[in-house]
């Protein structure tokens, strides 16, 4: 359950129109919220929610969360929640002012726009949007808006309802720990929350008391990401990786699974033998990061993760979330460069022509149907895993192991389902013996069977075995032997 705000924690509240909202010199996006993402479809709902409560005395957009700050002796406001229709709002009100302000016959209007004027630009240039995505999103949305705001049905009793009778609810507080804990408590109410969502609010809570000016910085790579590649990022790469090298069932990840993502306190569990590994590295790293050497060599170590360790509470978990979604983006990519060069080093042959093949639409057209994703998946899991562990040594032998291994699987059966995958990885667990495996050897020397015509349920049926572009590699690699 998501804990409530603290009784004492200065928190004020007000609720002002959205030309109040506006001319609020303070207002500003900090660095660790996520990229602008709404899109035309939002924008078009927005006004004609506007032209429906048109008749209504005042007609509430929501709430706005702020962070109260001090940077160098001047006051800002940091937007913690609601940063998606302040801007919309911005973007609004500056297509009226370009497009409508010189044509409008109400002189109150003009005024008030007049002065909003300035405060709506001096907002805009002071926010840095460095993905690539906020820029394409603002600029189609003002497209969009400044088509909306030129219809002859938007009135000028429209644009003073936008500006006067609209309005936010106004929280603003001075901790940041509690401002991010009052943003997933506001918006964990008429929501079902998922798996990731209730981590993230758990780990926020797990800050120690010396980190909590590092809540925003950590948070913001987790921020950075969409909440689909979230929940794709734990549901099916850490979950499974660490369910099946325990030797467990990992077909579905819910609510009811998060406490394997919920580690140790470093500041309240004991001094056990079993922590003392993970409290030396947590404060060696953060030791040699501060010393005043890197400020000459700019070299930032990064903490040692590993999938199958107990997680550090806090800090730690975001910081291994944001490392791992790297590794996933590196290896599951949807592209493939058909270079030799994969995660910096050069691999063989062989070993390109598996990874083109499997990110290749033209070359393997069926890599999107559901049996076919699950055992890319099996694959993913089995290799990220392995380079988690021993790195990139003997990258190019592990990736041919590991896809013989996975797409056995899919040659073998003509129809590959959630359970089929999970229990094929019980069966002949190649993860169970990574986690096992002290050296690179004990897993690529593991023998694998070779197949035949006999055993290849996928082609069975229209007898196409020697255009399926799987037992073409597979022949290729000497794992196939067509029957007599």
């Amino acid at each position: 359950m998501m804990n409530a705000v603290r009784e004492d924690v200065a928190l004020d509240k007000m609720v002002i129109s959205v030309g109040q909202l506006l001319l609020t010199p303070a207002l500003t996006i900090p660095e660790y919220q996520r990229p602008y993402k709404w899109t035309e479809r939002n924008i078009s709902q927005l006004f004609q929610d506007l032209a429906l409560h048109q008749q209504r005395v005042a007609y509430r957009l929501g709430t706005v969360v702020l962070h109260e700050e001090e940077k160098e002796g001047v006051t800002v406001l940091n937007i913690v929640d609601g940063q998606q229709r302040i801007l919309t709002l911005v973007l609004a009100i500056y297509a009226i002012m370009t497009c409508r302000r010189s044509e409008l016959q109400r002189a109150d209007l003009k005024k008030q726009l007049d002065k909003l004027e300035p405060c709506v630009r001096v907002f805009m240039q002071r926010q840095q949007f460095s993905r690539e995505i906020s820029k394409q999103n603002l600029l189609r949305n003002y497209q969009g808006l400044t088509r909306l705001i030129q219809k002859h049905e938007f009135t000028e009793s429209h644009i003073d309802f936008l500006l006067n009778q609209c309005q936010v609810v106004i929280f603003v507080l001075q901790d940041i720990s509690e401002a991010f804990q009052f943003f997933d408590s506001q918006n964990a109410r008429g929501r079902d929350l998922e798996p990731h969502d209730l981590l993230k609010a758990f780990h926020l809570r797990e800050f120690s008391q010396e980190e909590q000016s590092l809540k925003a910085s950590a948070v913001s790579g987790w921020e950075a990401m969409e909440s689909d590649a979230l929940a794709t990022l734990f549901a099916q790469y850490l979950y499974r990786v660490r369910r099946w090298a325990s030797g467990h069932s990992a077909r579905y990840f819910g609510k009811n699974d998060i406490s394997l993502f919920k580690g140790v306190n470093l500041d309240k569990i004991g001094h056990f033998p079993y922590v003392e590994s993970l409290r030396i590295s947590h404060h060696y790293v953060d030791d040699y990061n501060q010393q005043y050497h890197r400020k000459i060599d700019g070299h930032q170590m990064r903490f040692p993760f590993y999938l199958d360790q107990i997680i550090i509470n806090g800090r730690r978990f975001f910081e291994m979330t944001e490392h791992y979604q790297q590794q996933v983006q590196q290896i599951s990519q949807s592209e493939q460069d058909e270079g030799r060069v994969f995660m910096g080093i050069e691999l063989t042959t062989m070993a390109v022509d598996i990874l083109v093949l499997l990110n290749s639409n033209e070359k393997y057209p069926q890599r999107h149907r559901t049996g076919d994703k699950y055992v890319r998946s099996i694959f993913d899991c089995a290799l990220i895993f392995y380079i988690d562990k021993f790195g990139l040594e003997s990258l190019s032998a592990a990736i041919e192991k590991i896809f013989i291994w996975a797409y056995s699987l899919r040659i073998k059966q003509q129809v590959v389902q959630l359970a089929t995958m999970d229990n094929y990885v019980l069966n002949f667990n190649l993860l169970r013996m990574i986690k096992e495996a002290i050296d690179p050897l004990d897993v690529l020397m593991m023998p694998l069977q070779s197949l035949s015509d006999s055993d290849n349920r996928n082609n069975r049926n229209n007898n196409n075995a020697d255009k399926d572009p799987l037992v073409c590699m597979f022949r290729k690699m000497n794992y196939y032997v067509k029957s007599e």
